[in-house]
């Protein structure tokens, strides 16, 4: 093996350009740093980008679940339906509330929620028992939004999407249209991340997307401690200084500064989600006649956050590539396996399929800016180890 990386290969690897950088000095130079007009322009940008017609940036992706849990009215009493292969915050922004989690395991095909076991845990009790179902497009894979659909109309249930790891990514529905994730469509909300290793970065950040005007109101109204300035809305106006809380709301606002580099990346995320797709081919081929290695089952729309493979030596393989200088990662442990859910009254066991998943999974090097080199010598590495 010739090549040898001069530095570490993350799993996930944040891209930052000139460009980015003399967006965000533009508007330190501003005259706003927070609450200007960046804000709304990444949000009218991303909208435009995702298909949506709505869309609220926030400080965050947790944010983003649990304002939209607050939206969609979710208090004590309430149950949920989530997924446990996903990163805690899906199902945290349910208990933020009140509510109850409750979870649906897996297709071991692709680390989905499996719709079957949805449909099978929502007959098993009395229709109304469940109040919402929080599908996620783990890795980038989009959830079969519109089967999801005709599950949550049958029993009543709101759709609240994850799609932190899937901005451009789709799925093909029955009429034979691409359906894009957050789009809108057949979800009442979709969330997204931009922690520096998902497509678009701003250190922090996060955003929700919509069609419904109602819920749109309630998240500019939440997002800024339930305060609102519009005298459309106001109760009583004394001047241009009033303003009202009307509601119990939050500061989950997202300063100019980040949605300006915001900006600058969303420029070119239909570049950085093409090379996501064309590394994943050269993973799929690498690894297509070699049994020890599973990567997960993909679709024409998968954007890659994530490229996951499944091996029976787990940890024996996570830390010969750290050996390697290659820094690979575990998404996810089971939510329900987690101290916390399990004084909740979960255990291990419950949901088998996530948990075999668990033991065998490991995403290894996706990011645009790998390159050719560096992800033949991840694949090298890896064929030495099953061998």
């Amino acid at each position: 093996m010739s090549f040898q990386p001069s530095h570490p290969i993350p799993y996930g690897r944040q891209h930052i350009t000139e460009e980015d950088i003399q967006a965000v000095a533009e508007t330190l130079r501003s005259d706003f740093l927070t609450q200007g007009p960046k804000v709304a322009e990444f949000e009218a940008k991303f909208a435009a980008y995702i298909g949506a017609r709505y869309a609220v940036a926030v400080s965050n992706g947790t944010a983003a679940l649990h304002l939209c849990a607050l939206a969609l009215g979710v208090q004590p009493g309430q149950r949920v339906i989530t997924t446990p292969i996903t990163f805690a915050a899906s199902a945290n922004c349910v208990l933020y509330c009140g509510g109850e989690v409750h979870f649906a395991d897996i297709d071991p095909a692709t680390a989905l929620i499996d719709l079957a076991q949805v449909r099978r845990l929502l007959e098993s009790h009395p229709k109304g028992y469940f109040h919402g179902l929080i599908p996620v497009d783990f890795a980038g894979l989009p959830v079969h939004l519109e089967e999801a659909r005709k599950l949550a109309d049958e029993f009543g249930l709101w759709i609240i999407e994850d799609a932190c790891h899937a901005p451009g990514g789709f799925f093909e529905d029955s009429a034979g249209q691409q359906q894009g994730c957050g789009n809108g469509q057949l979800a009442d909300l979709a969330i997204f991340s931009f922690h520096p290793v998902k497509h678009i970065a701003t250190g922090e950040g996060g955003m929700i997307t919509t069609n419904r005007a109602d819920l749109y109101e309630k998240l500019l109204v939440l997002r800024t401690h339930g305060i609102t300035k519009d005298p459309a809305q106001m109760h009583r106006h004394d001047g241009g200084w009033y303003m009202e809380m009307q509601t119990l709301g939050y500061n989950y606002r997202i300063s100019d500064i980040l949605t300006a580099l915001g900006i600058s990346q969303l420029s070119r995320a239909d570049e950085g989600l093409a090379r996501r797709r064309q590394l994943a081919v050269r993973y799929d081929a690498a690894f297509a006649a070699v049994p020890a290695v599973r990567p997960l089952a993909a679709t024409p729309g998968h954007a890659y956050h994530l490229y996951v493979i499944r091996v029976a030596d787990r940890k024996g393989l996570y830390d010969f590539l750290r050996t390697k200088q290659i820094f690979a990662q575990v998404h996810y442990i089971p939510v329900h396996t987690m101290p916390y859910y399990q004084e909740l009254g979960w255990k291990p066991g419950d949901f088998p399929q996530a948990e075999a998943y668990y033991d065998q999974c490991l995403s290894i090097p996706m990011f645009p800016a790998l390159t050719d080199e560096e992800q033949q010598y991840v694949i090298d590495c890896i064929l030495e180890f099953v061998a």
